[in-house]
């Protein structure tokens, strides 16, 4: 993945974002945002780190450190 794909991919979940913001249901909009947030995490990590061949151990943990982040978002939304 070349870094322009990346950089488009991140331009768009955070117009997606901005557009999520607005939502007339918290809840939905709290899922939406967690989505958008794990989609960047992953084309921050994959992309730009370049950890997609990288070791397994450091992909993960920041891959599952932005999904915990995620999680606790969407539970924490009334």
């Amino acid at each position: 993945m070349n870094a322009f794909a990346c950089w488009l991919g991140l331009l768009l979940l955070s117009l997606a974002s901005l557009w999520l913001v607005a939502a007339p249901v918290p809840s939905w909009a709290a899922m939406g945002l967690s989505l958008a947030a794990l989609g960047k995490a992953w084309l921050i990590v994959d992309g730009f780190m370049e950890l997609r061949h990288g070791p397994r151990l450091w992909r993960a943990l920041l891959l599952g450190w932005a999904a915990c982040m995620a999680l606790a978002l969407y539970l924490g939304t009334p």
